[in-house]
């Protein structure tokens, strides 16, 4: 436990996912009251579904894949199998729903101290498969007659398969999950979906600008806390196939520093966390290979990691508390720490 934390309220957003999920524990850990905020109930209840062996000396419980069979599904408001944690699902670009979520905190458990945004993500309409510009984007989607040309094209500065990796041997994150090769060349740039890039747009900037605006002002009335966003290596750099992500990542350092010269004479700080690339369901699809290796992509990011291997979440969780504390943070606002592995500093020449 630590004082700092202590029965203090923590709302994070994000919550079912494989970051967010550990450090919504890991504040639990520390003595906060968590609220889980999600989409959807489901994955949120499987964050507390079953005991985890690396915390069962905090007996705290820990994502699992699948609800203890039979176990009751916690209702919003009801408890949870930890009374630590209070289930919460909610759209964060949902402004009217956010108010409502806060105003329920505050009676329940009284103001929030600490908000994580967590909550983000990416669409794969949104995601052109081509590197380049090539012909093909003057005449449309990709067609049969194109395929030897846009092999070529896509085979751009950085893109070509990298030799074997000198890690191999500590490609854990890879081999614990199943991946699928990166997709065929399909579609470039002028063919994605623009109603799914302004999703990606919108989840990513206003589902962070929309709770620290409603939880920030809750922050302000109650004396003060503290808000960490989540930044990216898209922050810095926009990688391939991901504009709108990168945009969003982008802004949100930008945003962070802006918020956290707003809110200083409220005792508000605010800062982000920039994760470097850390292996998840989601992400390992275009990391891996099926049999647990690594794909072209992956490839080229472990080239450009120092460190020799993918993140995991509990790489995050001495900089996430570290930034949270009122006391050993106390005159750090408006930074964007990265936890990369040293990705940023690596030309990879």
């Amino acid at each position: 436990m630590n004082p700092q934390f202590q029965d203090k309220v923590a709302v994070v957003t994000g919550a079912g996912g494989t970051l967010c999920s550990a450090i919504a524990k890991h504040l639990a850990a520390l003595g906060c009251k968590v609220v889980l905020v999600g989409r959807t109930r489901e994955k949120l209840e499987k964050v507390l579904a079953l005991p985890c062996e690396a915390q069962e000396n905090l007996a705290l419980p820990c994502e699992a894949q699948d609800r203890v069979p039979g176990a009751a599904a916690p209702g919003v408001g009801e408890s949870t199998p930890d009374p630590r944690f209070l289930i919460a699902p909610c759209d964060v670009t949902d402004e009217a729903a956010v108010q409502a979520l806060a105003e329920r905190v505050l009676a329940e458990w009284g103001p929030c101290r600490f908000l994580v945004n967590g909550a983000g993500g990416n669409d794969p309409a949104a995601m052109p498969t081509r590197l380049r510009f090539c012909e093909a984007d003057l005449n449309g989607r990709l067609t049969a007659g194109h395929h030897e040309k846009l092999t070529a094209c896509n085979k751009g500065p950085g893109s070509a398969e990298s030799p074997a990796s000198p890690h191999d041997g500590r490609l854990s994150a890879c081999q614990r999950g199943t991946g699928s090769a990166e997709p065929p060349a399909s579609r470039g740039f002028f063919d994605i979906d623009m109603a799914a890039f302004r999703r990606v747009l919108e989840i990513n900037t206003l589902g962070t600008v929309i709770p620290s605006r409603i939880f920030g002002l809750q922050m302000a009335r109650a004396g003060g806390g503290s808000i960490l966003n989540f930044a990216s290596m898209n922050t810095y750099r926009p990688l391939t196939r991901v504009a709108p992500y990168a945009m969003a990542k982008a802004g949100i350092a930008n945003w962070t520093q802006f918020f956290a010269q707003y809110m200083a004479p409220a005792h508000v700080r605010v800062n982000a966390v920039a994760p470097g690339f850390m292996v998840n369901e989601r992400s390992r699809k275009y990391l891996c290979t099926p049999d647990g290796g690594l794909s072209p992509r992956g490839e080229q990011v472990m080239a450009h990691t120092p460190m020799g291997r993918f993140g995991e979440a509990e790489d995050l969780l001495g900089c996430v508390e570290w930034l949270l504390d009122d006391t050993r943070a106390a005159f750090v606002t408006g930074i964007t720490v990265p936890v990369d592995g040293g990705f940023l500093a690596s030309a990879g020449v």
